[in-house]
């Protein structure tokens, strides 16, 4: 299959504007009667009708949007046509740069921004490796005692390790990693939280209590001149720009670090819980990364992040974009009209047959072999295209990469049971605990 020319993209439409095409209702009632997932009707749905696609789950059509010309349309080339209007995690992460519109949005993320390029990134290259050590320490300790450890806490730990030196410049102690717990715990129940905004939050009153305060402790802490071994961090950034920016209040700082956190550890942490079952399914796939160069080698670390990039196709770090129509627009030559609202879904096209040779199979090397996988920015975009794709994207990819490094030679995880679904909130996460010993590995 040539990979390159199988674009998967719509025929163009000539001539007037048609509709979009849409789902039978009752195939959206079958799926209600059955409970499914909502992926599985959005699978059902791109499978009958392509990569632009409608159906109803109320009054007025929803559009998915798989095809990578058309998320591009959406998420690159017009993102001022389709917005966001209310983040699914607004309820934690309050204003902060992930659920902030306009020009507030755009002052935020400017801010941020500068932290996480190339030349920002070396500030916490270090962290990052401490971190990676910290846990390489315990996983020693694990296996020299064979005591049965759970794999998704090990990596939401180091996860939770990593932003918070990155923000702090200390490491992570007991008490705070136990606080932030409310950090998961919230993030897991907001898809099963009641609709009104004043019932969901008393909900989880007690959590978003004990959120607030670590974010008060942290603040106070740098306003008092504590920097940590590891020098200034993002927290300090925030904390000076509230002196030159009256938009930065005490509420906005505390949005922007709960965001930081949440969005610094929850994703990376799901990403690689799920690379390592990846890897127990597949355990040729690790022999093959180490085997590709020496340890610190350049090839080694390429085949280590091909591991990634392959995990993030099966579990993007946001599996779903919802983005709300401003104006009447033509989508792929449909018609859209204002008011509507667009599920782009990486989710949908990572996996598409028309992209991707055997899309099924687990297979880095579609990341280390030329041509081996589509190209284009539309077919693949795990945190996002455009200007409001994930800011942290190489610093989540960077700290994957040094901890598996760290890992991989030397541990090789014996899974007592696995997960047998996934759970689609937020995050795509595994629906259950992941608990494990360790082994000396077959090739290191």
């Amino acid at each position: 299959m040539d990979i390159k020319a199988a674009s998967g993209s719509l025929p163009r439409v000539s001539g007037a504007r048609c509709p979009v095409p849409e789902a039978d209702p009752a195939l959206v009632e079958r799926w209600r009667a059955e409970g499914g997932e909502l992926v599985e009707l959005l699978s059902q749905v791109r499978e009958q009708f392509g990569g632009v696609a409608a159906f109803r789950l109320g009054p007025a059509p929803t559009v998915l949007v798989t095809d990578p010309e058309a998320v591009q349309h959406v998420l690159a080339r017009h993102p001022e046509r389709y917005v966001k209007r209310s983040h699914r995690a607004r309820l934690l992460i309050g204003d902060g740069v992930l659920s902030a519109t306009g020009t507030a949005w755009k002052q935020q993320r400017r801010l941020l921004q500068s932290q996480f390029t190339a030349t920002g990134m070396r500030r916490y290259e270090r962290r990052i490796t401490e971190a990676a050590l910290t846990t390489a320490g315990r996983w020693a300790a694990y296996a020299r005692t064979g005591q049965p450890f759970d794999v998704g806490q090990e990596m939401r730990r180091f996860a939770l390790d990593t932003i918070w030196r990155s923000l702090t410049g200390h490491p992570l102690d007991d008490t705070t990693e136990h606080e932030l717990a409310a950090v998961a715990s919230v993030a897991a129940a907001l898809p099963t939280l009641p609709a009104d905004v004043r019932h969901a939050q008393d909900t989880v009153a007690a959590d978003l209590a004990r959120i607030d305060a670590v974010a008060r402790s942290a603040v106070e802490a740098v306003r008092g001149g504590s920097t940590g071994p590891d020098g200034p961090g993002l927290l300090h950034v925030l904390i000076d720009a509230a002196t030159e920016r009256p938009a930065y209040t005490d509420r906005l700082i505390r949005d922007e670090l709960v965001t930081l956190l949440v969005a610094g550890h929850e994703t990376t942490a799901t990403t690689l819980t799920w690379l390592y079952l990846l890897l127990d399914a597949h355990p040729a796939a690790r022999a093959e990364a180490l085997a590709a160069g020496r340890e610190g080698s350049g090839r080694r670390r390429e085949a280590v992040q091909a591991l990634v990039h392959e995990t993030l196709r099966f579990y993007p770090s946001a599996w779903i974009m919802p983005r709300h129509a401003t104006e009447d627009d033509t989508l792929a030559g449909y018609a859209v009209d204002a008011g509507t609202d667009i599920l782009v879904c990486p989710y949908l096209t990572h996996r598409d047959p028309r992209l991707w040779s055997d899309p099924d199979r687990f297979d880095p090397q579609r990341f280390s072999t030329p041509d081996a996988r589509p190209t284009r920015p539309g077919a693949y975009y795990p945190f996002g295209l455009g200007p409001r794709a994930c800011l942290g994207m190489q610093f989540a990819l960077r700290e994957s990469t040094v901890l598996l490094e760290h890992l991989l030679p030397h541990h090789t995880p014996v899974f007592s049971s696995t997960p047998e679904k996934a759970a689609y909130g937020i995050t795509v996460r595994p629906d259950g605990p992941t608990p494990a010993t360790l082994r000396p590995p077959l090739l290191a």
